[in-house]
């Protein structure tokens, strides 16, 4: 049976490009849905779902959202129904790849739709912002950007071939067939930062030397998000949490933050889960010309060019200390926090520029004070980077996951 493709889209203002999209589709040999959530007018078209039904979905109708003249209104019912119509064409197995096509308001209800679809199901958008930042239209998902160059607007020698390379695209990656390896291995997080890549490093061979499948990201706020959304989504067996610096940059105020319910997810899925607060000396900012006013006499340090470090001090500490009692405290599952007694990174180490136990302990004591009975807290004589920590922090996962 030929896979299907989900084409979304306005159909009142931009029929003809789809159903220019919807016959290349079909020429690769697959099936195209197409779903409409155009307010303004009559599709161009038949669809195979209507904008009515779409309204519907999202507690609407589309009647009325024609005669209104809140364009906000009919923005936030239109999303919300397609986004459960797409999701509930996925889940009876009638989606698999999407595509859309629009401006920033049909980018926005097509991608928010394209989000409720797990990493790996081929998704594409030709959006007249794909050159630019597009991270709060991807948020932690998967999609394929490419620039419209002009308008969704009728066809020219550009919009043509930009239509055709799109139609190419989702056809080719929804015929492609991934290649499995002989065994799946169970999959572990790790998060990780340029001043912990020692220790990660050194636990992720720990693990894959038992068999796991170590999926490492970067701390920089989206990989902090990446990294919660994979676990949520259910595809993680255990969390090695050994780098937590995003809580520096919720707390003060930077540039990497994760939002609030940065390590929530471990907790609310009971996956076996280390936490360490690796790197919380330092909050980031980019270029040292972005730092705050308030912050200027703070201990700064220019990492690279692009991004400037601030130290943390004794307040955010005890802060972040909170928040990570919290996450241990609420966790469903197994759980211990591991304290590097010598510092928390590279930079923060005896004789290091951001070494500062007072701060540190701050954050220590606030875990140890608050912490449930029957949580383990492993005090260690090193720092972060030691081979001995790594090895720790390796092991406590292991006996964690092997009960």
């Amino acid at each position: 049976m030929a896979k299907t493709v989900v084409i979304i889209g306005t159909l009142d203002t931009k029929g003809q490009e789809f159903a220019f999209i919807k016959k290349l589709v079909e020429k690769e040999g697959l099936k195209a849905l197409v779903v409409d959530f155009g307010v303004m007018g009559k599709p161009a078209f038949v669809p195979d779902v209507s904008g009515a039904e779409v309204a519907e979905a999202g507690g609407g109708n589309l009647e009325t959202l024609r005669k209104g003249e809140q364009k906000d209104e009919a923005m936030r019912v239109m999303q919300a129904g397609l986004a459960a119509v797409v999701r509930a064409l996925y889940d009876k197995g009638k989606l698999h790849g999407i595509i859309g096509m629009g401006g920033t308001g049909g980018t926005s209800i097509a991608t928010a739709a394209m989000r409720t679809l797990p990493v790996g199901v081929p998704k594409v958008m030709v959006s007249t912002v794909g050159g630019g930042d597009v991270s709060a239209y991807a948020g932690t998902k998967d999609i394929t950007f490419i620039p419209s160059i002009v308008d969704v607007a009728g066809f020219n020698r550009i919009s043509r071939t930009i239509y055709a390379n799109a139609a190419g695209a989702i056809a080719g990656m929804v015929k492609t067939k991934v290649p499995k390896p002989r065994a799946e291995k169970p999959l572990v997080t790790a998060s990780m930062f340029g001043n912990t890549t020692a220790c990660v490093d050194k636990a992720r061979g720990i693990l894959e030397e038992k068999g796991y499948e170590v999926l490492v990201f970067h701390s920089t706020g989206t990989g902090g998000r990446t990294m919660e959304s994979l676990i949520a989504d259910g595809y993680i067996t255990a969390s090695l949490d050994i780098t937590t610096t995003e809580l520096a940059d919720e707390v003060c105020g930077g540039v990497f933050s994760a939002g609030p319910d940065r390590m929530m997810a471990a907790a609310r899925a009971g996956i076996p889960t280390v936490l360490v607060p690796g790197c919380v000396d330092m909050c980031n900012f980019w270029g040292i010309g972005t730092v705050p006013e308030k912050f200027k006499n703070r201990n700064l340090y220019q990492w690279n060019p692009n991004v400037t470090l601030m130290r943390t001090n004794v307040e955010e500490n005890r802060i972040m200390g909170q928040m990570i009692t919290k996450a241990a405290n609420e966790s469903k599952g197994p759980v211990a926090i591991l304290l590097p007694l010598k510092g928390v990174s590279m930079l923060d180490s005896p004789g290091g520029i951001y070494w500062d136990p007072e701060a540190d302990r701050a954050c220590y004591d606030t875990i140890k004070a608050n912490v449930k009975q029957g949580i383990r807290v492993i005090e260690m004589d090193n720092n972060i980077n030691d081979p001995a920590f790594a090895a720790k922090a390796a092991e406590t996962l292991l006996k964690m996951m092997a009960k």
